[in-house]
């Protein structure tokens, strides 16, 4: 008996669980494997290097998938900005149906952009204020990230308790649940607070098919949910990352005293070593996201046997709800 929300009727997936763009870890493998298991794979735009690598990443994800998948473009502050345009043509131009877009006011023209050609636009947003907007620009479902989540987690520092109690306080739009989701309980619980689904990133990163290094998977299993770390506090752009050396440097130097700047940081920071650590297992190459999901995640399996165990999960304990509590017509 499948769980039907508003995202899996809009979208045509069977289980109500996103797979949220991850940067060097959403490639074809694994988003065709979690489209092909139900759920909706996002391939990582910026992780391609080129628009025409995108194309590439697009056709070859089509190849290994008749389900719907999806393409993620984050817009954040970058002191090279990437050809935006570029990809967003790409995206238009392969018939790509869903995107996940992220960032501040410059992912608006895109998102206008998509909406006018017909394309399902899940924004992700990390205020109540930043989901208005985005309805008012287009998007079609929002993506809200409480605190607990991997990568960027905007500057208010609210929970997803809170959060997403307020979204379903003032958003008419559909909105899914991002953030420290890694299994069956937390889907349940992201439904009862006024989600259609959840978004989960690191929870996919100890899947078999996720394209990262065993042992930084055997890491992931063996850590609790303490070993994330924020960074970027002092520089207003923070940052949920696995706690390691690199991300305590970067740490010790915000902390120092008269501060740091980007600069300071950038040799610790920089996406290229963060690639490294997904290629070679080393898992202090460099910084990495993580969310604090990562204490939930226990084994390495199959995006299937991952969804799966999701969705029965979320019925049992939403059944088991309507079982073991008793309503009294008392007052």
């Amino acid at each position: 008996m499948p769980i039907e929300t508003q995202l899996t009727k809009d979208l045509g997936i069977r289980i109500p669980v996103v797979q949220g763009g991850m940067q060097w870890v959403g490639l074809p493998v694994l988003v065709a494997a979690v489209s092909n298991a139900g759920g909706l794979g996002i391939i990582t735009g910026l992780t391609q290097p080129t628009p025409e690598d995108l194309r590439k990443a697009i056709r070859e994800t089509k190849s290994n998938t008749n389900k719907p998948f999806g393409v993620n473009l984050t817009f954040l502050p970058t002191m090279k900005p990437p050809p935006y345009d570029e990809y967003a043509k790409v995206i238009i131009e392969e018939g790509v149906k869903v995107v996940e877009t992220a960032g501040g006011p410059a992912a608006g023209p895109f998102i206008k952009l998509f909406n006018s050609k017909g394309i399902y636009v899940i924004h992700k947003c990390t205020a109540i204020r930043h989901a208005r907007t985005a309805v008012k620009m287009g998007a079609r479902m929002l993506s809200i990230d409480g605190l607990e989540c991997a990568g960027h987690p905007g500057e208010d520092d609210v929970g997803g308790l809170v959060l997403l109690a307020r979204a379903a306080q003032e958003l008419k739009t559909p909105f899914i649940a991002s953030g420290g989701f890694a299994n069956g309980r937390g889907l349940a619980s992201a439904l009862a607070l006024g989600a259609c689904g959840i978004n989960c990133g690191t929870a996919f990163m100890t899947t078999e098919e996720a394209p990262i290094h065993p042992n930084v998977k055997k890491v992931m299993i063996e850590s609790d949910e303490r070993q994330t770390v924020h960074i970027f506090r002092t520089l207003h752009n923070t940052a949920r990352v696995f706690k390691n050396k690199p991300a305590m440097e970067v740490v010790a130097l915000e902390n120092r005293i008269g501060g740091c700047k980007f600069e300071d940081v950038a040799h610790l920071v920089s996406g290229q070593r963060g690639k490294l650590v997904y290629e070679t297992g080393d898992i202090d190459a460099g910084i990495w996201s993580c969310s604090v999901a990562v204490g939930l995640l226990k084994e390495v399996v199959s995006c299937e046997v991952f969804l799966n165990k999701i969705e029965k999960e979320a019925i049992e304990v939403l059944q088991g709800l309507t079982k073991n509590i008793t309503f009294s017509t008392k007052m």
